[in-house]
C-alpha cells in the first residue's frame, strides 16, 4: 500500500501566548481544527472503479477530487481533476520527441502511457496522499495546502477516512469568521480604539508612531502621516477588521520622503474638492491634478 504523508497536529501548547486585544473574533479565540470544518460523509471510489463512473460522481457531487479506498478500507490514493487533464481522448496527452523518450526509462514511459490511456481509477490516481487528523489545526492544514500545492486533504480517524478539508471548506470558514465579526454586539469606543491599537502593534507594516486614533460613536478618525501610500491600505485593512467600527475618516497625510511632497488624506481631499469653485462658473479653471494640489515642504521640488 502506498505510504501516507500525515500532517502533524500542531495545537497550541499550555505556554502559548493568549490572543491579543486585536483577536477578539470567537473563531480567533478558539482556533479551528479539521473536525469543525471538514466535509462529511466522504464520496469515495475503489481502485478498480471505472474512470467514467468516477467522473460522474465528481460532477454529480460538485467536487473536484475523490479519495480512493481499497477493499480493506485503507486510503491508497486521490483522483482529482488535475489527474484527468492529460488524456488521449482529448488529444492532451503528454508528447515528447523521440530522443527525449529514448533518455527516459521504459518504466516511466509505461507510467505516462497508463495515465493517459487507463480506464480505471488506479491508472490515474495520485499517490502517496497527504493526510490530516480530526485534531489538526486549520493553520497547519492551510500551510499544507499551500506548500504541497493541493486543493484538498483527507481527514483520518485511525486508518479510516472520515472527512475532507478542501479549499472551499477553508473559504466557508472564512465567511463564518467574517459573519461573526459583523454580528458583534455593542462595543464601547474605548474597546474599539484598544483593538485598533493592538492591530497596529501586530502589523509591522503600519507606522503606528505617526498615527493618532480617535473613536466616537464607532466612527474612527485617523490623523498623522504615512511615508508610503500603500501603508494607507494596511491601515484601512486593520481598522476594518475590528468589530464595532461603523465608519472611517482618513485624514492621514502622505509625505513623500524623497521630494518632500505632501498630499492630504482622502477625506481632506474630498472636502477641498467640494469647497472649490465649480468649473461651470469659472470656465478658465482647469480640474485639479494631484501635482496641482500637492504642498511642498522644505523647499523641495518634485
Amino acid at each position: 500500500m502506498p505510504a501516507l504523508t500525515p500532517v502533524p497536529d500542531q495545537a497550541p501548547g499550555p505556554d502559548a501566548p493568549s490572543p491579543s486585544a486585536g483577536d477578539r473574533s470567537p473563531l480567533r479565540l478558539h482556533p479551528l481544527c479539521a473536525r469543525q470544518i471538514m466535509s462529511a460523509p466522504v464520496v469515495s471510489v475503489c481502485p478498480d472503479t471505472a474512470l467514467r463512473r468516477a467522473i460522474v460522481l465528481m460532477l454529480d457531487a460538485e467536487i473536484s477530487g475523490l479519495p480512493v479506498i481499497d477493499a480493506q478500507g485503507a486510503l491508497v490514493g486521490m483522483v482529482t481533476e488535475g489527474d484527468l487533464l492529460r488524456r488521449v481522448e482529448l488529444g492532451t496527452e503528454h508528447r515528447m520527441s523521440r530522443w527525449i523518450a529514448y533518455l527516459r526509462s521504459p518504466g516511466r514511459l509505461a507510467e505516462d502511457y497508463v495515465h493517459a490511456h487507463g480506464r480505471r481509477v488506479e491508472a490515474v490516481m495520485s499517490s502517496p496522499v497527504t493526510t490530516v487528523t480530526e485534531d489538526t489545526p486549520l493553520k497547519a492544514i492551510v500551510e499544507t495546502l499551500i506548500r504541497a500545492r493541493i486543493k484538498r486533504v483527507p481527514v483520518l480517524r485511525g486508518h479510516a477516512v472520515v472527512g475532507i478539508v478542501s479549499r472551499a471548506d477553508v473559504v466557508r470558514a472564512l465567511g463564518a469568521a467574517l459573519d461573526a465579526d459583523g454580528t458583534a454586539g455593542h462595543r464601547s469606543d474605548v474597546e474599539i480604539r484598544q483593538d485598533i491599537l493592538a492591530a497596529f502593534d501586530q502589523a509591522v507594516c503600519i507606522p503606528k508612531a505617526t498615527i493618532a486614533v480617535a473613536v466616537r460613536h464607532g466612527t474612527v478618525e485617523l490623523h498623522g502621516w504615512i511615508a508610503d501610500e500603500r501603508e494607507r491600505g494596511a491601515v484601512r485593512a486593520a481598522v476594518d477588521g475590528v468589530p464595532g467600527v461603523v465608519a472611517l475618516r482618513d485624514h492621514l497625510t502622505w509625505v513623500e520622503p524623497i521630494t518632500g511632497t505632501v498630499l492630504p488624506g482622502p477625506d481632506d481631499a474630498r472636502a477641498e474638492d467640494s469647497a472649490a469653485p465649480h468649473p461651470a462658473t469659472h470656465p478658465a479653471t482647469h480640474p485639479a491634478t494631484p501635482a496641482d494640489s500637492a504642498v511642498r515642504i522644505g523647499g523641495a521640488s518634485p
